[in-house]
């Protein structure tokens, strides 16, 4: 079965974690959300609080995952940027080939960490400069760089989602997930 991990930390936008999970969970994939400090509550930005399915422990040891998807907001962000065990995750990903994915402020992680230079970017407008010395930076809403997926802000999350699955198990799949979620794209 194909699977996803996404990283939550305090202050992740809590849309971009949702919506990812649950359009990816709508095409079959196994997604386990992992809690960076433990698998308590998590206050995200919007003070909406997730329960991670796991502490991010747990979940890497329970892995390997096809993808590791990295949610913004600012705070949770920065948690991502800072945090030694989410950075292994992501070189361990680029290593093997597995794909990763980020959106909104949440590719600075991928910046931090040194993960994917040279390739295709978006994010938030205002974490561009952050990215452009490293990136190829773009302001398109999804963009697709061989196994890396990024994408701008809450607003373009079903795009983000639906650009995972496309990635994961293929276009028709993503396809078929619009008409029942109701999506004008």
């Amino acid at each position: 079965m194909v699977s996803a991990l996404i990283f939550l930390a305090e202050g992740a936008e809590e849309m971009e974690t949702v919506i990812v999970a649950d359009v990816l969970r709508r095409a079959g994939i196994n997604v386990v959300i992992a809690g960076v400090s433990g698998s308590g509550p998590v206050l995200c930005s919007r003070d909406v609080k997730i329960v991670p399915d796991k502490s991010l422990k747990e979940a890497l040891s329970a892995g390997p995952y096809d993808i590791l998807i990295c949610p913004g907001g600012a705070k949770g962000s920065e948690t991502l940027c800072k945090n030694a065990e989410v950075g292994k995750a992501l070189k361990d990903q680029e290593a093997k080939g597995g794909f990763i994915a980020a959106v909104c402020a949440a590719p600075t992680a991928l910046a931090a960490h040194s993960v994917c230079k040279g390739k295709k970017v978006t994010s938030y407008p205002g974490m561009g400069d952050k990215l452009k010395d490293n990136y190829k930076y773009l302001e398109d809403r999804v963009v697709v760089d061989g196994k890396l997926i990024t994408s701008r802000a809450p607003g373009t999350c079903f795009e983000f989602a639906l650009a995972i699955v496309e990635q994961l198990l293929g276009k028709e799949k993503s396809q078929s997930l619009i008409k029942p979620l109701l999506l004008k794209l």
